[in-house]
């Protein structure tokens, strides 16, 4: 295929980065991350190779959950700079050649969103259809996001003396999306932000949006998606929405709109991420296998976004409890690691003891999948949680910079920070981006080679995967190719010790030769017979197919 081809719809092989400006860089002491901090830091994530920023909010908040209990949603912390500090990160960044996302937070606001607080005084205030309220609560009110911290998703407002729904915490009031006026705020929202130079947005929550147990019915939920797509291209012919639907496959796709990509342009793989850490753990490329198969089909411009980690706990929940219980114990043996019964609150490298061969074959398997890989700060240097922080926020602590105080992110005291830098072996002394930098055999440079092979091989944003059937249990052998000519054959031993796999015949596998992109050599392939490819225990090969003809696919 034609590199020109991938321009477009850009969002189908970008490199997303997830990051949240309290934690990335502090610029004026006061030990709160800044966006003129992370404009400073732009020339990093350009050299490790990103082409897409996702930033967590930024919304003026009471900070009762990160940023995710919004007081107002035109707005920047000021704790983080500006609305002007903003807008100039978004201007540099794009000069740079990396686009902006931000997250689109509206399930519910913070109760002291001047909606809420309007709609709380009076049941005849004009905000008061913005939320949901009842006399009574329902049946099935039990609080399913966080058990054992809300028992409910009903609170008693005792001025108007009616409960209002919270899917989330209680300090979340939901916002009602039957209400018309409610969807034209987001719609406004949205423009806004827009305007201001934003790609895209990375939805929270999309089922919880649209489904609402207790809500007002709708007679098509999906319809306020394809609503906010349509406003959204309107807007501007660039931007795209992300969405987190932690579901099964199998009901993905409706949230994509169908066959017809009239809804979200890209979704995170939940299924494929729990099928990855339980074919880690059990040393078999089956999960990953069974996950890829039960993909749905998709067209343009639909994409999945796989990732590793993100800012919440590594949640389990679409794996058998068996499958679970094997993880847990390999990944988190200390009960204190798990929460909610299905995630675990560790960073990668931790989980996999630093182990340099397991950490390079989960991101090679990243990259290598189809679809587009989402980072989350720091994973590119290997940072490790603070068990000591409680819950989510063991694994958003502070970047860590250099090996100095405070990891180079802020001059101030420690106890300004906003949450507490691991002093054991993930410590700054030990893992930080300066002494990565000085190593051309670093975690950091490794990820950086993935990303350039990434985006120089446009089939695994763009392309079609299936799985290749052979005689070896730990290895997983996936193609991803374009009209099924060529492309790239990916290799991953989830072993331990060494193994050999017996590829197709070159006439099977549509080509002549592999050239191994990874360490550049060619390996020859027999058109009638099959052929053996060696691999390390651990071990992983990114294989170009030559096509008969030699063309460029």
């Amino acid at each position: 295929m034609r590199m020109s081809d991938t321009g477009d719809l850009w969002w189908r092989n970008a490199v997303v980065y997830c990051l949240d400006v309290e934690t990335f860089r502090d610029s004026d002491g006061d030990g709160i991350g800044d966006f003129t901090g992370l404009t400073q830091s732009i020339g990093y994530l350009e050299q490790l190779g990103v082409t897409c920023v996702w930033l967590m909010p930024f919304y003026p908040t009471p900070d009762r959950d990160d940023g995710y209990d919004i007081s107002d949603f035109y707005g920047v912390d000021p704790r983080l700079g500006s609305l002007g500090d903003m807008v100039e990160f978004v201007r540099t960044a794009r000069s740079r050649g990396i686009r902006t996302i931000i997250d689109l937070v509206v399930n519910h606001t913070s109760d002291r969103h001047p909606w809420f607080q309007q709609a709380k005084r009076s049941r005849n205030s004009r905000f008061r259809d913005y939320y949901v309220w009842r006399d009574r609560p329902t049946r099935n009110a039990k609080n399913t996001v966080f058990p054992g911290e809300e028992k409910s998703i009903w609170e008693w407002e005792p001025k108007t003396e009616q409960f209002y729904m919270h899917s989330f915490y209680r300090h979340q009031p939901d916002l009602n999306l039957a209400e018309p006026r409610v969807r034209d705020e987001i719609s406004k929202i949205v423009a806004f932000w827009l305007q201001l130079g934003v790609a895209g947005f990375r939805i929270d929550a999309v089922p919880f949006l649209l489904a609402q147990p207790g809500a007002p019915d709708v007679a098509d939920p999906h319809e306020f998606l394809r609503d906010l797509k349509r406003f959204v291209r309107r807007r501007s012919s660039e931007a795209m929405l992300l969405g987190e639907v932690a579901l099964p496959h199998d009901q993905q796709l409706d949230y994509f709109g169908g066959g017809d990509g009239s809804e979200l342009d890209a979704q995170f793989d939940f299924t494929l991420m729990n099928a990855v850490y339980l074919a880690m753990v059990r040393g078999t490329a089956e999960p990953i296998a069974r996950a890829l198969a039960s993909r749905p089909a998709t067209h343009e411009p639909a994409t999945w976004g796989n990732f590793l980690r993100n800012h919440d706990e590594l949640t389990l929940h679409l794996l058998t409890p068996d499958e679970r219980h094997d993880v847990f114990d390999a990944l988190a043996p200390d009960p204190a690691q798990r929460v909610y019964d299905r995630g675990i609150i560790r960073r990668l490298a931790p989980m996999l003891d630093s182990d340099p061969r397991r950490l390079r074959l989960a991101y090679s398997l990243l990259f290598s999948l189809p679809g587009a890989p989402v980072l989350y700060y720091g994973e590119e240097i290997g940072m490790g949680e603070n068990p000591a922080e409680p819950g989510r926020y063991a694994v958003r602590t502070p970047m860590q910079w250099s090996p100095g105080r405070n990891g180079g992110f802020s001059s101030a005291r420690p106890s300004r920070l906003p949450g507490a830098i691991p002093s054991d072996g993930y410590a700054p002394a030990h893992v930080n981006v300066r002494d990565q930098h000085m190593d051309p055999g670093s975690l950091f440079y490794f990820i950086q080679a993935l990303i350039a092979r990434y985006r120089t091989t446009p089939e695994i944003g763009w392309g079609d995967v299936r799985v290749l059937e052979h005689e070896t249990p730990a290895v997983l052998a996936h193609v991803v190719s374009v009209n099924g000519s060529g492309g790239l054959l990916a290799l991953h031993n989830l072993a331990s010790v060494p193994a050999t796999v017996r590829l197709p015949s070159g006439r099977d596998l549509g080509g002549q030769e592999l050239t191994d992109l990874l360490h550049p050599r060619e390996i020859p392939l027999d058109p009638d017979g099959p052929t053996d490819v060696e691999l390390d225990g651990f071990g992983f090969r990114w294989l170009q197919i030559t096509p008969p003809d030699g063309a460029v696919v």
